[in-house]
C-alpha cells in the first residue's frame, strides 16, 4: 500500500483499534494459479508475539487453504471511508483548483498463514470471536448455549486460520494535505450526510 509521509498512522493503540474495528477482513495468498482471496471476520490478539497474530476460520470447503501459498499472506482491515466533494473545498471559490478525492483509513497486516483444524483450537477461535461480536447485547449468545455435538459437528466443517504479523502498513487518509478552511469543508459536509460512514469518516478529519 502507498502511504505518503502525510498519512502514515503509526500509533499502535490506534492502528490496533482499526483492527478491531473492522466487521470483516479480506485475507489474501498467492498461489500456483495466482491471487485468493476470502473475506472472514479475524481476532486480533495483540499480547502474542512481537506484532500481535490473527485468527480466523473458513469453510473446509473453501479451496483456500488447501492452496499453497507462496510468500506471506495480507489481512486487509478498511475503516471509515468517504467521498470527497470538490464543492466542499474553500479553494474552489478562489481557484477552482480542485478535484474529487476519497478519505479511508486502511491497515494491511503481512505474514506467514497457517491453517488447523485441531478441534480445541477451532473452539477458542469460534468462542472469541463470538464474544467479541456479541458484546454489547441484552442477551449475548454464546458458544455453549449450543448442544455440545451440534458444536463439534459444526467445527468439523471450518479450518483455522493463524497469521502472525511480521509488518503492517497503515494509512489514515483524512485531508491532512488540505489547508484548514478546506478540512473544515469537508468536515461540514461529512457531517451533513444521511449515510453514517461518512459521518464516522469526518470526524476522524484533524481540525
Amino acid at each position: 500500500m502507498y502511504v505518503p509521509p502525510a498519512f502514515l498512522e503509526e500509533d499502535r493503540s490506534t492502528i490496533h483499534r482499526v483492527m478491531r474495528e473492522a466487521r470483516l477482513v479480506q485475507l489474501v495468498t498467492s498461489g500456483p494459479d495466482g491471487l485468493l482471496a476470502t473475506p472472514l471476520p479475524m481476532l486480533l490478539e495483540a499480547d502474542e508475539g512481537e506484532h500481535g497474530v490473527l485468527y480466523g476460520h473458513i469453510a473446509r470447503a473453501n479451496p483456500h487453504w488447501r492452496t499453497p501459498v507462496a510468500g506471506d499472506a495480507l489481512a486487509i482491515f478498511m475503516g471509515p471511508d468517504a467521498y470527497v466533494s470538490p464543492s466542499w473545498y474553500a479553494t474552489k471559490q478562489r481557484d477552482g483548483k480542485v478535484v474529487p478525492t476519497w478519505n479511508y483509513v486502511a491497515v494491511h497486516a503481512y505474514g506467514p498463514v497457517e491453517f488447523f483444524d485441531d478441534a480445541a483450537r477451532l473452539l477458542r477461535v469460534v468462542s472469541g470471536l463470538t464474544e467479541r461480536h456479541e458484546a454489547g447485547r441484552d442477551a449475548p449468545w454464546a458458544v455453549s448455549d449450543a448442544p455440545a455435538e451440534y458444536v463439534s459437528s459444526m467445527l468439523r466443517g471450518i479450518i483455522g486460520v493463524r497469521l502472525p504479523i511480521v509488518r503492517i502498513d497503515a494509512k489514515r487518509k483524512m485531508s491532512q494535505n488540505r489547508n484548514a478552511e478546506d478540512r473544515a469543508g469537508v468536515m461540514s459536509g461529512l457531517a451533513a450526510s444521511a449515510d453514517p460512514l461518512d459521518r464516522a469518516a469526518g470526524a476522524l478529519i484533524p481540525e
